[in-house]
């Protein structure tokens, strides 16, 4: 049977003493090797206002990257459409399904009322502690709380800076309602005027759902009979219920007849375990960095690292993200990848990978696709 297709979600990272120029280079160059090493589909995040993160305008990258490339598919994970009107999301990626027509997916990412949630929660009496689990050979660990992080000053600077004054998103239904219904050519609004996307109209976009949770994501993507991607590399913890609340609430459509899923993982890989395992070195201070409400700092070198300070709690912040990250060689990283494939029943799976130099980068992704794909 052929081997489950691997994928990539690219941040565009930018290394300590690094430029963001070189960063959107090497992701254009990373793109070309991805496809040539048999990669199914190349992803680019969506970040804002983070010192060591280029991703900040996908469809931006998503033109360069289809551009320099031939057979990937090329879209996003995902565009944020709390701070978008649903138009301009559908023109822009419209335009490029036009430019690149059977190649362009559109991940679609609720982000609109994460602030107002997170108020809840931090409002809310402290949840009793979680155990971690393993399911079959794979870590499931507590979840982790992102209340603290998303009611900081710096969430609130980049929500101001993303929205138009006094501007609420509306639902995430109804935005991704209008996203289809504008593809499909059959918008109307509630006085029953028509509107038509040009570009946009038609084209061949292939609409994903992404999500962290067993919620409105996953639940409105089975319902709408849409691909799910679930997140076990930003929230393993809930990754399980994630895929089982879309599987639950799928409705097949002509255009999928069956659930299909991607799940993420972090990877890192290198000639050896011991190799891989200095690459990563630098994950936990990053992953901290984002935690403390800083944002993410330029991804250090392994020397570096060494010289940061680094205590208890520092690894209790970062605890379930690190120990979820899979670090090894190409076998050791292939044997836990097919694991959590087989955990989730996962039908794609996308790894991200962040590495302080370009060529490490590079050479993790090239050799998983060797060992994967033998």
């Amino acid at each position: 049977m052929p081997s489950t297709p691997l994928s990539i979600l690219d941040l565009s990272p930018v290394p300590a003493g690094g430029t963001v120029t070189e960063a959107l280079r090497n992701t254009v160059d990373l793109a070309r090797r991805a496809e040539q090493s048999g990669y199914h589909r190349y992803w680019l995040a969506e970040h804002h206002l983070a010192a060591g993160v280029a991703s900040s305008a996908p469809a931006v990258l998503i033109g360069q990257i289809a551009a320099a490339t031939s057979v990937i598919r090329v879209g996003s994970g995902a565009v944020q459409v709390g701070h978008r009107t649903a138009l301009s999301v559908v023109e822009e990626f419209g335009t490029l399904a036009a430019l690149h027509p059977g190649r362009i997916d559109l991940g679609l990412g609720r982000s609109g009322q994460r602030r107002v949630e997170a108020a809840r929660e931090i409002a809310a009496p402290a949840p009793p502690p979680v155990e971690p689990l393993v399911v079959d050979g794979l870590l499931i660990p507590p979840p982790f709380s992102y209340a603290q992080v998303l009611a900081s000053p710096r969430f609130a600077l980049s929500s101001a800076l993303l929205h138009q004054p006094g501007a609420q998103p509306p639902p995430f239904a109804e935005q991704v309602a209008d996203v289809l219904a504008l593809l499909r050519g059959d918008y109307t609004d509630a006085d029953g005027l028509d509107a038509h996307a040009v570009p946009g109209e038609g084209t061949d976009l292939q609409v994903w759902l992404l999500g962290s949770s067993g919620g409105e994501s996953a639940q409105l993507a089975g319902a709408l009979g849409l691909p799910f991607a679930a997140n076990y590399h930003v929230s393993p913890s809930s990754v399980l219920d994630a895929v089982a609340a879309y599987r639950a609430a799928f409705r097949p459509t002509t255009a999928l007849t069956e659930p299909y899923v991607v799940v993420s993982a972090d990877v890192v890989v290198g000639a050896t375990d011991d190799d891989a395992l200095r690459l990563a070195a630098p994950y936990g201070p990053w992953v901290r960095s984002i935690r403390s409400g800083g944002g993410a700092i330029p991804f250090p070198s392994p020397e570096q690292v060494e010289a940061l300070p680094w205590t208890d709690e520092d690894r209790q912040l970062v605890a379930d993200r690190v120990d979820t990250q899979f670090v090894g060689s190409a076998a050791t990283v292939a044997e836990r990848l097919r694991t959590l494939r087989d955990v989730t029943c996962a039908d794609e799976l996308l790894v991200t990978t962040i590495t302080h130099a370009h060529t490490d980068r590079v050479g993790s992704y090239e050799l998983l696709a060797k060992e994967w794909n033998n």
